[in-house]
C-alpha cells in the first residue's frame, strides 16, 4: 500500500540548518597545524566529527588541499587497496508524481516520455546487462503507487533469477522511494543489497522550494526513511546528495550529519555515500542552470573531503560525470563506478532514438563496460564485481567489524581477482584479457604466503570453468 505522511512542520531533525551554518563560520581560515592533525586523525582510519570536517572544507590554500588531496589518495590504499567495484543502473520505471524542479521524471514534464518494463522486458534488459559481465546492479524508480514494495520485491526477484551462460546478477542495489517499515521488510525477503536513498539537499529551505509538490515534499518523512530501513533489517544502507541545489560545503556537511545519527541509532553508518552533480535533462530548465553550480575543482574537493570523513564508507562516483573528471577523482578515495552505463527505460536490450526523452538525466560517460575495464587495468586498478561480504553475510555491523580493523582489504582483494578472472574469460576483448591476465599475475605476488596459494588455486579453478568461486 503506497502510503503518504504529512509533515509536521514543527518536527525537529537532526539536521539543525543554524549549527551547520555556525561551525563552518567559526572553522574559516584554519591554521595549518590544525589542517594535518585532523589528516592524521583521518590516516589513522577514524571518522572525523562535523567542526573537522568543517576545517577542512574551508582550507584556504593551494598548498593545504593538495596535502588533503594526497592524505585521501593515501586513506583509499590503506582501507579499499587499488581495487575499484563496478555497477550498473538499471531503471525500471519513470512514472512519478513528485515534481522535483531539477529532474527530468517530475510529474509536470510533458516532454519525458513515461514507461515501466513489463516482467519480459525486464528479463531482456537484464540479459543484455548479463552478456556484457555485469553482476551487480542498482534498481532505479520512480515514485508512484505502481511502483509498490511488491512490484519492486517481484521485479527484483525475476532479475536475481534471470541468468545467461555463466552469467548472472549476484546483488541487487535499489534506488526507490521511502517506504514504511513493513514495505522495507517485503523488499528484504527478495534479497536485496543497499538500499539507497538521496535526501537531494539537506538545506530545509531549498529542499521546500526544490520539491513544491508530492511525497517527496516532506523532508522529515525523506529523511528518516533510512532509519525505517534499518528498523525493518535492511543493515546496508546509501545516502547522497545531489550537488548543485546549494552550498557545497553545508551539502558536506549535511551527509555527514546523515552518518553520525546511523552510527549513533543503529551502531553502523551508511554502506554508501554518493555525491552527484545536477546534469541537464530534457524539458528540466533548473537542471539545465543550477542554483550553486559546483566547478570541477571543487569536486574533486568534496570527494577528497569525503574520503577523509567517513573512511570506512564505500564511496560512489557515477557516469554522470565525464570520462576526463572521474579518471580524476578516482584517485581522490572513490570505491565504486557503475560503467557501461544507460539510464533510459529499456534501452539496453535495444537501440531507441527517444532514450534520453525515457531518461532522468543526461549522462556524461557513456564507454561500454570493456572499455572501462580496460582504462582501468592500465591504471593499475582491479576491477571487481565482487559480491562475496553481501553474500556471507558480512553487512553492516559485521562489515564494520571486518572493515574497521582493516580486513577489507585482505578480503576484497582475492574476491576481486577472482570476479576479474571471471569477466576475462567470459567476456572480455582480446586487449582488455591480455592486460588483465598480467595485472592478476602481478597482483597475485603481493599476497602472503598463504593467501597466494588460495587464490592461485581458486584462479586454476576459474580457468577451468568453475564459476563463483569465493575467498
Amino acid at each position: 500500500m503506497y502510503v503518504f505522511v504529512k509533515e509536521n512542520e514543527n518536527e525537529k531533525t537532526f539536521i539543525n540548518t543554524g549549527e551547520i551554518l555556525s561551525i563552518l563560520e567559526s572553522t574559516k581560515n584554519p591554521e595549518s597545524e590544525k589542517i594535518r592533525n585532523i589528516l592524521q586523525k583521518s590516516l589513522n582510519k577514524e571518522r572525523l566529527t562535523p567542526y573537522e570536517v568543517a576545517t577542512l572544507l574551508n582550507a584556504n590554500s593551494d598548498e593545504l588541499w593538495e596535502e588533503i588531496f594526497e592524505a585521501a589518495r593515501k586513506l583509499k590504499e590503506k582501507v579499499y587497496g587499488n581495487r575499484i567495484v563496478l555497477f550498473a543502473p538499471l531503471y525500471i520505471g519513470n512514472e512519478c508524481i513528485n515534481d522535483c524542479e531539477y529532474c527530468g521524471f517530475r510529474i509536470s514534464n510533458k516532454d519525458v516520455i513515461r514507461k515501466t518494463l513489463s516482467i519480459e522486458k525486464l528479463k531482456d534488459e537484464v540479459k543484455a546487462l548479463v552478456t556484457k559481465g555485469h553482476k551487480r546492479l542498482i534498481v532505479v524508480y520512480g515514485e508512484h503507487p505502481m511502483y509498490s514494495p511488491q512490484f519492486i520485491a517481484k521485479t527484483i526477484d525475476n532479475i536475481y533469477n534471470t541468468k545467461v551462460g555463466n552469467g548472472e546478477i549476484r546483488r541487487v542495489n535499489v534506488n526507490a522511494a521511502p517506504q514504511t517499515v513493513e514495505g522495507y521488510k517485503i523488499i528484504k525477503e527478495v534479497g536485496i543489497g543497499t538500499f539507497q536513498i538521496f535526501q537531494e539537499t539537506y538545506h530545509i529551505p531549498t529542499y521546500k522550494k526544490m520539491h513544491p509538490r508530492g511525497p517527496k515534499s516532506n523532508f522529515a518523512w525523506r529523511l528518516y526513511g533510512l532509519d525505517r530501513a534499518m528498523l525493518a533489517g535492511i543493515d546496508d544502507v546509501g545516502i547522497g546528495a545531489l550537488f548543485g541545489l546549494y552550498d557545497w560545503k553545508f551539502e558536506v556537511m549535511g551527509l555527514i550529519y546523515h552518518t553520525i545519527h546511523l552510527e549513533e541509532r543503529f551502531g553502523v553508518g551508511p554502506h554508501t555515500i554518493s555525491f552527484p552533480r545536477i546534469e541537464p535533462a530534457v524539458g528540466t530548465p533548473t537542471a539545465k542552470r543550477p542554483p550553486y553550480q559546483v566547478n570541477d575543482e571543487d569536486f574533486k574537493k568534496i570527494v577528497a573531503i569525503l574520503r577523509l570523513a567517513v573512511p570506512y564508507t564505500g564511496l560512489i562516483l557515477t557516469a554522470r560525470e565525464p570520462m576526463n573528471i572521474r579518471r580524476e577523482v578516482l584517485k581522490l578515495g572513490v570505491s565504486q563506478i557503475d560503467a557501461g552505463s544507460s539510464i533510459g527505460v529499456g534501452s539496453y536490450s535495444e537501440k531507441d532514438p527517444e532514450v534520453i526523452k525515457k531518461s532522468q538525466f543526461i549522462l556524461g560517460d557513456t564507454r561500454t563496460l570493456d572499455e572501462v575495464i580496460y582504462e582501468l587495468l592500465k591504471e593499475n586498478y582491479i576491477p571487481s564485481f565482487c559480491t562475496a561480504c553481501y553474500r556471507a553475510g558480512r553487512t553492516g555491523e559485521h562489515f564494520m567489524e571486518f572493515a574497521i580493523p582493516g580486513f577489507v582489504k585482505r578480503f576484497c582483494t582475492p574476491n576481486a581477482l577472482f570476479t576479474l578472472n571471471e569477466y576475462l574469460n567470459d567476456y572480455a576483448s582480446e586487449k582488455t584479457y591480455k592486460i588483465g591476465k598480467k595485472v592478476i599475475k602481478t597482483e597475485v605476488e603481493k599476497l602472503d604466503t598463504k593467501q597466494k596459494e588460495t587464490v592461485k588455486d581458486g584462479l586454476n579453478k576459474i580457468d577451468k570453468g568453475e564459476r563463483d568461486v569465493r575467498f
